[in-house]
């Protein structure tokens, strides 16, 4: 958000409007929120501060919790207390260590962070990772100094009740993040459609976030509540001080000479309160991109869509490992799977079929068949429909339960895909969908996958305004790539399969 707004700043601050005159400069514009700091704002800090507080708590109480399971654990593996003094020898250096371990690999695994809540399975997730991490710092530590080695029994045990204990201590945090004290107010400068939608995401999100209302730029189409206003940006700070609002969205349409930046300035800098651009809050509240208002420049300046080397490379080792596992587990099945599709109808069992992969290089998906031989010989390319009358038996058994991507393995294995990424589409819709839709030729700098994210958040789509919004969730997804997001799809992947959702 810091970054946006700096680049905010330096694309308006030397713009005419109705706070900075002709002669005024960005540079003027913040020395004079800087020297303005010395006001103090106590009601718009309460909310924040009580977060901040909060989230220190829960902290806190993961530690004692990590000093007190590893006593535990000690209590456990030996049926009893009695040489639980050796723990605390050298000063409870030993407990101090297992602790800190703890909590750092919860922090790294962003246990800690407050702009999302999570669901009960992504904080199962997030405490296995956590826990793994944990177990490999203090091994790599007991390796070095095998004085502070407390036994494998004993971190075994007080691991596991450590993981047990965290997830109940965070759920009750999260509980306790819902009440209205704890609810973040958010104000929207702007009147215009781009203000509705920011709106529209509010109560969507997981998030304890509460509407305080609009405010009104200097120019701006109006389409929202005239009710629902409630002041001007002339007397920002002042609306904001009365709302008790902690986070400020810019939602305007055309920001050119209309913004009050040295207003903004000084509500961030004295008043302590989140200033962030439409497009980074409406990412934050849906998970995936509003890409009708993102600019080219967004893509370079924002933080993301950065896969380095690196990260290709432990992503491959990643999908070698997954793709060969999977093939191995899959094979005793595959006979039986090809064998109903060929009794089923007339053809051969497995399909071949253009895609378009990374940086637009075509390969052939392969495919269990599910629709009846020749299927698009009168039609040419076309998306599957509800009830589509092409789709045989076998092969509506075999979409619903996604058996039919099983063969795609050995397209991860090859290099061709990726186990996760955006899903391939074949070359007659992207010539088509590329010149409708803005950005989509940029899902192709990443490998396709067998799941995505779009694949988990939204249904089969079989249209150009579902590519569109498949498009966001993409986007989405290359813009915040990391094992941990791989890790949750693939997690919300064995979801959709058991549950049958979205296949076509």
């Amino acid at each position: 958000m810091g970054k946006s707004f700096r680049a905010a700043l330096f694309r308006w601050g030397g713009l005419e409007d109705k706070t900075l005159g002709q002669d005024d400069t960005a540079g003027s514009a913040a020395g004079a929120a800087i020297a303005g700091a010395a006001e103090t704002h106590g009601d718009i800090l309460g909310t924040n501060r009580l977060m901040q507080r909060s989230i220190i708590l829960l902290l806190a109480t993961d530690a004692l919790a990590a000093a007190l399971v590893l006593i535990l654990g000690h209590g456990l593996r030996f049926l009893g207390f009695a040489g639980v003094g050796e723990l605390f020898a050298g000063g409870g250096v030993k407990v101090a260590l297992f602790a800190t371990c703890v909590v750092f690999a919860a922090y790294f695994c962003e246990l800690y962070g407050r702009e999302r809540q999570v669901d009960r399975l992504e904080l199962a997730a997030r405490l296995a990772v956590s826990l793994s991490l944990a177990f490999l710092l203090l091994s790599a530590v007991y390796y070095v100094f095998p004085d502070m080695m407390i036994g494998r029994g004993v971190l075994s045990l007080s691991l596991i009740a450590c993981g047990v204990v965290q997830y109940l201590v965070h759920r009750a945090f999260l509980a306790m993040t819902g009440l209205p004290g704890f609810a973040q107010r958010v104000l929207i400068l702007g009147i215009g459609p781009l203000a509705r939608t920011i709106e529209a995401t509010i109560p969507m999100s997981r998030n304890n976030y509460q509407f305080a209302g609009f405010v009104r730029p200097g120019a701006d189409l109006m389409t929202v509540p005239p009710q629902k206003i409630v002041g001007h940006q002339d007397e920002i700070e002042a609306v904001i001080k009365r709302e008790r609002a902690s986070k400020l969205v810019v939602a305007v349409t055309e920001r050119r000479g209309v913004l009050p930046v040295r207003d903004l300035l000084r509500c961030k800098l004295a008043g302590g309160v989140e200033v962030v651009d439409s497009v980074s809050f409406y990412e934050q509240m849906t998970g995936k991109l509003l890409i009708e208002n993102i600019q080219p420049s967004w893509f370079i300046y924002s933080s993301g869509f950065r896969v380095t080397p690196f990260m290709r490379a432990y992503k491959r080792m990643f999908d070698i490992l997954l793709s060969s596992l999977g093939i191995i587990l899959a094979l005793p099945f595959w006979p039986l799977v090809a064998l109903a599709v060929k009794l089923d109808s007339p053809g051969p069992a497995l399909f071949k079929q253009v895609r378009v992969g990374e940086r637009n290089r075509h390969f052939n998906v392969l495919k269990f068949r599910t629709m009846c031989n020749d299927a698009e010989k009168h039609t040419g390319a076309k998306w599957a429909t509800e009830n589509d009358p092409r789709i045989t038996r076998v092969g509506g058994f075999l979409r619903k339960s996604r058996l039919d991507e099983i063969p795609q393995l050995f397209n991860v294995l090859r290099g061709d895909m990726s186990f996760v990424g955006p899903r391939p589409e074949r070359p007659e819709f992207v010539e088509r969908l590329s010149e409708k839709i803005p950005y989509y030729a940029k899902r192709h700098y990443m490998k396709p996958g067998v799941t995505g994210w779009a694949q988990v958040c939204y249904p089969y789509g079989a249209s150009d305004k579902d590519s569109l919004e498949k498009l966001r969730y993409d986007l989405y997804y290359i813009k915040n790539y990391s094992l941990m997001l791989d890790f949750l799809i693939i997690l919300e992947t064995v979801k959709v399969v058991l549950y049958g959702r979205g296949g076509r």
